[in-house]
């Protein structure tokens, strides 16, 4: 990722901030890559004293992560809180019944929205999202949990074009050779639950942005066509996650369709 990507990235959120005329942005900081370098951006973009990260731990919290949060915010000189979600998380899932480890995950990231949210309502801040393009593709993210957000600065870019990114920025290699989580629970990672590994994967999705055939992918990224066609079906069934709700064509011009901003 070339330099001058990471200042058009800088400049789309300064002008995006500008336009709503909010006073800053909140970031959910987990610890990880991502969201460390959708931070830097959001500091070259509109200075750290603009910028409020929330660290917020669910139901089993991470010193590791802890640590590498208040590592990042002190390096870009940015306020950081912390916001534990886990019980209140654990309360919402008992009201419901029996709830699955996955579904606690989607209770969660929920949870952190509400509370990015609130603080953005209250002092008039943006929320930026940390989601790349390989999680927007694949649908790895929660429905109005961590893909609610009012802007996705990396949303544009492969997890191995965020690493490149990182690296031209000057993010500590810790960070950028750290296993990829979301946090939800113990010994979780992206990779275990996507069941492959993100180079793969880039090359694979990147194949299917490029309109090519699952043979042809396959030959060039060295995958099985089953594995290539897995992913496509991936992107083809989580297309509603990428979407606004869907709106029926009664008028002229109908949100959602052909209603431009």
């Amino acid at each position: 990722m070339r330099e001058d990507g990471a200042q058009a990235i800088s400049r789309f959120i300064a002008d995006t901030v500008a336009q709503s005329g909010a006073k800053g942005i909140v970031i959910g900081l987990s610890g990880g890559l991502d969201s460390a370098v959708v931070a830097e951006l959001a500091v070259k973009a509109i200075g750290a004293k603009s910028v409020l990260a929330l660290h917020m731990p669910g139901i089993a919290p991470n010193k590791v992560e802890l640590a590498d949060a208040k590592a990042v915010a002190k390096w870009l000189c940015i306020e950081m809180r912390v916001i534990h979600v886990g019980d209140g998380s654990k309360s919402l899932g008992k009201g419901l019944g029996k709830v699955e480890k996955a579904e606690l995950g989607n209770i969660m990231a929920r949870s952190r929205m509400i509370i990015l949210y609130h603080i953005a309502k209250s002092e008039s801040r943006l929320v930026l999202g940390t989601g790349n393009k390989s999680e927007l593709l694949t649908g790895y993210f929660t429905k109005w949990g961590d893909g609610g957000n009012d802007l996705q600065p990396i949303g544009d870019l492969y997890k191995t074009q965020v690493r490149e990114l990182a690296k031209s920025l000057g993010v500590p290699d810790r960070l950028i050779k750290k296993v990829p989580t979301a946090g939800l629970w113990a010994g979780q990672t992206d990779e275990r639950d996507l069941k492959i590994k993100y180079e793969l994967l880039d090359q694979i999705l990147h194949g299917i942005e490029l309109g090519l055939t699952d043979a042809t992918i396959a030959r060039k990224a060295k995958a099985p066509v089953a594995e290539v066609a897995r992913i496509r079906g991936l992107v083809r069934k989580t297309i509603h996650k990428r979407r606004m709700p869907l709106v029926p064509k009664m008028a002229t011009r109908t949100v959602g369709t052909d209603w431009r901003e």
